[in-house]
């Protein structure tokens, strides 16, 4: 009994570390899950593969249901020539407040020639007094193609909470061949929240990334966003960004839909196909 109240106190403090380490491969215009294999409560349901062989569809699997202070996520995806594959989260994410330990999450994905990588998960709640670190590292071939969002709520607004204490620090790296494309670091903290410069009090925030896309899917995502206020969309040579501001985090994720319907049958060359997970 003292064996294992030590080593809860000692989890407790040190948090969990986990890792999920993914690769995909095109065999004979299929794409497999080819390998996998993971560290702590991080996972994979089996692969599902709603619009045909070509395109498979991974729901990552936290188990514990939400992160708190002091656990490290590492997530590395590797996607072989030709794969397609696209990846999201059976629920929202939640980091939970803390004393002041840091949670983090790594994302690391590497897309080879040909292939295409959708990264759509679920919105991130992240509650007042959280502390997290977030990394995305985003390296592609020539010809590989990404789309991907970060949904955040910040605070739960519908319980009367908001973000009067605790931090966000963001990243996200987007490289060709390891050469950088967008690089972008983002500190929110209660001021920034506050603030007119910063969220304006808004709660849920999000930013949409699309590559290579053309000024067609910017026409196209400036015509779906019209004169609606706290939405904005740029091309910067062919990476499409897309942010947005809201009071409610499903309200922001069902804009990136339409933004993900808009851009994807140029970038992935198909029509929207909405993962069933979403509607459960």
């Amino acid at each position: 009994m003292l064996g294992n109240a030590y080593a809860l106190e000692t989890q407790t403090v040190l948090g969990w570390e986990a890792s999920l380490n993914l690769r995909f491969a095109n065999r004979f215009n299929k794409t497999l899950l080819a390998h996998r294999n993971h560290k702590g409560p991080l996972t994979v349901q089996r692969p599902f593969y709603p619009e045909g062989n070509e395109i498979c569809h991974v729901y990552l699997l936290h188990p514990p249901g939400g992160i708190v202070g002091g656990d490290e996520l590492t997530i590395s995806i590797a996607a072989d020539p030709n794969s397609h594959t696209l990846i999201t989260t059976p629920a929202a994410g939640k980091f939970y407040r803390s004393q002041g330990l840091w949670a983090s999450q790594t994302v690391n994905i590497d897309a080879a020639e040909n292939t295409v990588v959708e990264w759509l998960p679920q919105e991130t709640i992240i509650y007042e007094g959280a502390h997290l670190k977030s990394m995305i590292n985003i390296n592609l071939a020539n010809s590989a193609r990404f789309i991907g969002w970060e949904i955040l709520s910040l605070g739960r607004p519908a319980s009367g909470e908001g973000f009067d204490y605790g931090a966000v620090d963001l990243n996200w790296q987007i490289r060709c061949e390891q050469r950088p494309l967008f690089l972008e670091r983002l500190r929110l903290d209660a001021q920034a929240f506050a603030s007119r410069w910063g969220l304006q009090g808004f709660s849920a925030c999000g930013t949409f990334f699309a590559k290579s896309a053309s000024k067609d899917s910017l026409t196209a995502v400036q015509n779906l966003i019209g004169n609606e206020a706290c939405r904005g969309v740029t091309l910067i040579d062919d990476i499409l960004v897309c942010r947005a501001l809201d009071a409610r985090s499903d309200r922001l994720r069902a804009f990136f839909e339409q933004v993900w319907a808009s851009v994807r049958p140029e970038i992935a060359r198909r029509q929207v196909s909405t993962p069933r997970i979403w509607l459960t």
